[in-house]
């Protein structure tokens, strides 16, 4: 017989969740029903998957080679079915992102709503976190990051340009002035994250770390951004952090003569390329779409 993909999604919920009760509320069965599944899948492939004890689940040596191939298998029969419904039923499943606060506000939240409207059948789980999230471990579709990124077996698609921007309020300019140079910075705020005691910037196209010892540290993207706005110092920012308020002149750009703030782009980053849902490439040809503007001169370094 046909292997049953129920059951090999089942065999996958049991791993995801580590208990066959939960992958049974899941799927809303009992666990007698859900070890029977297992069993009848155990038994196709002649092989144990799972040792079970009344209080814990562990993947066998054979299960931890199958777990890839069961994986494989759902992504398979997903793209199938969403590549040949789409065009009938729009967009359809769970588009699950991550995203830095900020930029998930601006851009994604924009664009999985307007991706919702068009799709009555899409729907979306939104992680806003500007710390690292293992989208393999939580089962993310596409992880939307601003930073340079370390060798893995991610995929990562670029997106857009993102650059650092040094920038402060006009408030805070007109009290203190604009610093002309690296040195210069250490008779200014500076605004800093807690996992960012130093700035990069470049100087001849090589980096240059400056160690930056502020009156204000934060926790988060948008305090430093909420002080920044507010007059309380200098803040290193991604453009995309600040378009909107160097736009409005809420904030302005600071450009020193001896170095220019670091490169950054938007990459969006994948668990894998292979059966990349429908939905998962609309949601990366919007944020491109939304992301295909000019950045201004004066928002350059």
């Amino acid at each position: 017989m046909p292997m049953n993909l129920s059951d090999v999604a089942l065999f996958c919920a049991i791993v995801t969740t580590g208990s066959l009760s939960a992958a049974g509320r899941q799927a809303g069965l009992s666990p007698m029903a859900v070890s029977r599944r297992l069993a009848a899948l155990e038994l196709e492939l002649g092989v144990r998957l799972i040792h079970r004890t009344t209080r814990s689940v562990a993947l066998t040596a054979d299960g931890e080679t199958f777990l890839p191939l069961a994986q494989t298998m759902l992504e398979a029969r997903e793209a199938a079915t969403a590549a040949f419904s789409e065009h009938h039923e729009g967009l359809s499943g769970i588009l699950r992102v991550t995203a830095p606060h900020r930029i998930g506000r601006a851009l994604v939240v924009p664009l999985v709503v307007r991706l919702m409207a068009e799709n009555p059948r899409l729907k979306v789980d939104l992680t806003f976190s500007d710390g690292i999230v293992d989208i393999v471990a939580v089962g993310i579709d596409v992880a939307i990051r601003v930073a340079t990124l370390p060798t893995s077996e991610l995929v990562a698609m670029r997106v857009a340009d993102s650059p650092r921007i040094l920038c402060a309020a006009p408030a805070y300019l007109a009290a203190y002035g604009y610093p002309g140079s690296l040195a210069d910075l250490d008779v200014h705020a500076c605004l800093t994250l807690h996992a960012m005691d130093a700035w990069t910037f470049a100087h001849a196209g090589h980096p240059v770390a400056k160690r930056i010892k502020g009156r204000l540290a934060a926790s988060s993207v948008d305090t430093v951004h909420a002080a920044c706005v507010a007059g309380a110092g200098l803040a290193l920012l991604t453009y995309w952090d600040v378009a909107q308020d160097l736009a409005d002149g809420t904030l302005r750009t600071v450009t020193l003569d001896d170095v220019e703030p670091e490169q950054l782009a938007i990459w969006a980053v994948l668990p894998t390329r292979q059966h990349m849902p429908p939905r998962v490439r609309r949601f990366i040809d919007g944020l491109k779409s939304a992301l295909m503007v000019s950045i201004p001169a004066q928002a350059r370094p």
